[in-house]
């Protein structure tokens, strides 16, 4: 059985910042940086029931100003647990969450994952032309130097 909670004490932040720091969005980052982007997010952790208590297989957080507007970032579901819709059950807890009601717009970005995000509601921005972003510039160098 897979736990979902939002407690941010049984959040294993050592293994949080190594999924981080190895994924492809936030590659190195600074242990410092991921407890900073914890503290300031409505964030959720995936638990899987052992012998020894739980461990945790996946994360997710929610940055919003409750009003109009959130941001999802940073789902991670460990590669062993992969494939059994976790990701989907942890962006639906959110979803279904009285704080996130009534807001009228939830962003994110994705590379790779489109079909579970679509599944859940979420689409191609619908006037592109209405957005822009300010890029820190050693991120605008990886990403450049990622493509």
């Amino acid at each position: 059985m897979i736990e979902l909670s939002d407690d941010k004490a049984r959040l294993d932040v050592a293994r949080i910042h190594g999924w981080l720091a190895g994924s492809y969005w936030s590659p190195g980052i600074a242990r410092a940086l991921v407890e900073r982007a914890i503290a300031g997010s409505h964030c959720l952790g995936a638990y899987q029931a052992t012998d020894d208590g739980a461990v945790q297989i996946g994360f997710a957080r929610m940055i919003t100003d409750h009003a109009t507007f959130a941001w999802l970032a940073d789902v991670w579901v460990d590669e062993a647990a992969r494939g059994q819709g976790l990701g989907r059950r942890m962006v639906g807890w959110f979803l279904d969450h009285p704080d996130f009601q009534g807001l009228r717009r939830i962003g994110l970005t994705t590379a790779d994952a489109h079909g579970v995000y679509a599944a859940l509601g979420f689409a191609p921005l619908a006037r592109p032309e209405r957005y822009m972003e300010r890029l820190a510039p050693e991120f605008l160098a990886m990403l450049k130097a990622a493509s």
